[in-house]
């Protein structure tokens, strides 16, 4: 039986990061990932797969639309699936093996198989048992579906199938205007698919500020995508190289039906804890079948800590490492801090969106008086010099201290932009500590000073 400090059960960008910062403050430490490849759903069906996707069909874009305005001239190129697919899978196997370096670099070990916790103190996996003074449970998530939706991952598929078709469907319908969703069907109408979202509530991505969703679906619809806002999807059909869409509208009950060759269901993730065994131990669940943690990342079991898309909060890998070096921490004995108002969300679409702090509605929600900065980028030389001046940049700031609450981006490059905003937010800044710092030109960030200038006295270029 061996005995560790720390066992993380799961290697997602929670799991991997919690065992390598638990490593590095002297704990010994192991991982547990039944995978064959370490990196959790991010790295091998998730993030990392899906933006090398997005880059290759964004590079196709340009060559058909703006190639030729530049003066680069010749046969648009053709798309070769199955390369594009290999390009893929190389970027996914670059980075789960950097994660086995980076687990041997810091005497990681890797425990190979589905963990449980068969009472506190322990963790089995496959018929081996193994001491820990600490367990980090770091599962992750996994793609939830519909009342009458079946997935089979070959016609009905979620992200994951989504990642590995066979071929580039024809007809793509999307269930679900969030994230996934959207990036997902990007790409494939970028490839040449008719892509139709079908979408439950009356706008895309919902919790995001309202200008941007209405602007974000006015882009989406210019590149192709269809939507039908506000139906509710009662069922699908499939056959082995077709499906049926069956949906019913809100407003008026009326009954329709889409064909498709392939369905994308994209209506969110739930948590995965299930064979773990904690039930047994009195680990509490939220309402909504979450793992229940204290501000310590403490379960109600002691010495079982949870972090990630499996405890409460956005479900984003970056939240997930940053639970996961605070518990690490905590563990160490040392302060663990997550700062929940300053987590950035980022949708990699082209342009990009993405957003931090409050929005209009929770400001006014909370009755909170405060003032917004606007600037759009076709005030911006950097952004008009390569095709991408549509979208802005809005800060959101106190209206009596100037203190920035939030931020929201669309446009080039909005999910590095917002990290200046982030840094900002974590020490207090004001909208007009930011108009004050130099910005280089021409560049994008250059929006956001003038988003900041705009929450004074005004912006310069527009």
């Amino acid at each position: 039986m061996s005995s560790y400090d720390v066992i993380v059960i799961g290697s997602g960008p929670g799991g991997y990061v919690a065992a390598i910062r638990c490593a590095q403050l002297g704990l010994k430490t192991a991982c547990v990932e039944g995978r064959e490849t370490l990196g959790g759903t991010c790295l091998n069906v998730g993030c990392i797969p899906s933006k090398a996707l997005l880059h290759a069909s964004h590079m196709l874009h340009e060559a058909e639309h703006n190639f030729a305005e530049m003066g680069l001239k010749g046969k648009s190129p053709s798309v070769d699936w199955k390369q594009m697919l290999t390009y893929k899978q190389s970027t996914v196997d670059s980075n789960t093996k950097g994660i086995e370096f980076l687990f041997k670099k810091n005497k990681i070990d890797w425990l190979k198989g589905w963990g449980s916790v068969p009472e506190a103190g322990k963790v089995k996996v496959g018929d081996e048992v193994h001491e820990a003074k600490n367990i980090i449970i770091a599962t992750g998530s996994e793609p939830s579906s519909l009342p009458g939706v079946e997935v089979d991952e070959k016609v009905i598929v979620t992200s994951t199938g989504a990642l590995e078709l066979g071929k580039v469907p024809k007809k793509l319908v999307v269930i679900g205007a969030g994230v996934i969703g959207l990036e997902l069907g990007s790409v494939y109408a970028r490839l040449g698919s008719e892509v139709t979202v079908v979408e439950f509530l009356d706008a895309v991505t919902p919790g995001m500020d309202p200008e941007v969703q209405k602007v974000f679906q006015r882009m989406l619809k210019k590149q192709g995508l269809e939507f039908i806002m506000g139906a509710a999807v009662q069922k699908t059909e499939a056959s082995k190289t077709k499906a049926k869409v069956h949906y019913k509208l809100r407003k008026d009950d009326s009954e329709h039906v889409l064909d498709a060759d392939v369905v994308l269901v994209a209506t969110g993730r739930k948590p995965v804890h299930d064979g773990l065994g904690i039930d047994a131990l009195g680990v509490e669940l939220t309402k909504r079948g979450q793992i229940a943690v204290d501000k310590n990342w403490q379960t109600s079991a002691k010495g079982i800590y949870a972090i990630g898309d499996v405890i409460e909060g956005p479900m984003l890998a970056h939240k997930a490492e940053d639970e996961g070096m605070a518990v690490a921490e905590v563990i160490a004995g040392k302060h663990g801090h997550v700062n929940y108002g300053v987590i950035p969300g980022v949708i990699y679409t082209h342009p990009e969106v993405a957003n931090v702090g409050e929005t209009e509605a929770t400001l006014k929600e909370a009755g909170r008086a405060y003032k917004v900065g606007k600037f759009s980028f076709m005030g911006n030389a950097r952004a008009k010099a390569v095709f991408a001046g549509d979208g802005f940049v809005k800060i959101l700031a106190d209206k009596e201290t100037d203190r920035i609450l939030g931020a929201h981006i669309i446009g080039p490059g909005a999910g590095d932009l917002i990290h200046e905003v982030c840094v900002a937010m974590e020490f207090g800044a004001s909208a007009q500590d930011l108009a004050m710092t130099c910005h280089a030109h021409p560049t994008y960030s250059e929006a956001v000073r003038e988003a900041a200038l705009a929450c004074g006295d005004g912006p310069i270029h527009m």
